[in-house]
């Protein structure tokens, strides 16, 4: 079984799904598959094949769309599991069934693009260990019309930064998550809006920043030719709006910065080089705050490497749950 009333029949997927653009396998046999339905309600992703060291977890990760909430309407709540497969005697989720679970909110790339309901195993990552995970498709993302992406005109890190903050408490009133262990984590534009969230508000408790976009300014002078011009639509016109850009860059503001971040850059980063991300790490050294920094050699603006993914996805892990969660989770 891939999915609700989907099943592997001789070769042949019978599914009530439209989309499925890539398979996984893990040890050999088929794990799972990226897919979407036509309707843009509820679907559900599971996981066929565990290791073969643990008995079946349980627990279904499931994508939802709230039309009850403006805010919601274009977020997927990806819902942690209580874990019950055995590993070891060490505890190794962050979430027991008798409690509201953290939560872990994803800023897409773009920052135009979008988050999909398809099966991502790397959200899986988290919820397998009893994290809750809430994609956030913010205002100016694409696919939902364009009154919606234009939410974002001139408003890049106040958009996209306000309607992150507002779907993590939306989740907290419902009884939904841990308010106490809320995180917020970006790549590239997504790590702009991380970096804002933490540095203009005062709500997450963490978060980690894969080479995220820190300096505006910079970026609009030294994007490459593809993206001329972008930030003019994003933020305003460059230099005319100089001022601007200095108030909406984080790498200005790095002392507001008071919770626990992690960084992960490489370090022949043309898009956000490293100096970026450094100066960052320097003023949360200076303010004592816990910071991680973590700078991959050869990688550029997106990591390639699968071992380099690998130590990201454990290295934020581990960040978390030691100065965030201050869980009893065990390395």
């Amino acid at each position: 079984m891939i999915g609700e009333n989907a099943v592997v029949e001789s070769g042949s997927v019978v599914a009530p799904f439209t989309h499925i653009p890539a398979g996984e396998v893990w040890g050999g046999n088929p794990a799972g598959f990226r897919r979407k339905r036509d309707d843009a309600g509820e679907a559900a992703a599971r996981i066929a094949a565990a290791p073969e060291s643990a008995e079946p977890s349980t627990s279904v990760s499931t994508a939802r769309r709230n039309p009850s909430s403006p805010t919601l309407d274009y977020c997927f709540l990806i819902e942690a599991g209580a874990p019950d497969f055995k590993t070891c005697s060490k505890p190794h989720a962050l979430h027991r069934a008798d409690e509201r679970p953290p939560l872990l909110v994803k800023c897409h790339r773009g920052p135009t693009s979008s988050s999909s309901s398809t099966l991502n195993l790397g959200t899986q990552f988290w919820t397998s260990r009893g994290i809750a995970v809430l994609d956030v498709n913010y205002g100016g993302s694409t696919g939902f019309g364009r009154e919606y992406r234009e939410q974002l005109k001139l408003n890049w890190g106040i958009v996209d930064v306000d309607d992150c903050v507002n779907g993590a408490k939306f989740l907290a009133e419902q009884g939904l998550v841990d308010l106490r262990r809320v995180v917020i984590s970006g790549g590239s534009a997504g790590g702009y809006t991380t970096l804002a969230a933490l540095a203009f508000r005062d709500f997450f408790q963490g978060g980690a920043s894969y080479y995220g976009v820190s300096d505006a300014a910079a970026l609009a002078r030294d994007t490459h030719k593809f993206e001329s011009r972008y930030l003019d639509w994003l933020i305003g016109p460059y230099p005319e709006e100089e001022a601007l850009y200095r108030e909406r860059s984080p790498v200005y503001h790095a002392d507001r910065l008071s919770k626990p971040v992690i960084f992960f850059q490489g370090s022949e980063d043309a898009v956000v080089p490293p100096n970026q991300t450094e100066v960052m790490v320097e003023a949360l050294r200076r303010n004592g705050n816990a910071v991680g920094y973590f700078l991959f050699a050869g990688e550029q603006h997106g990591f390639r490497q699968a071992a380099n993914i690998k130590r990201c996805l454990d290295a934020e892990l581990m960040f978390y749950a030691v100065y965030v969660f201050r869980s009893g989770l065990t390395f």
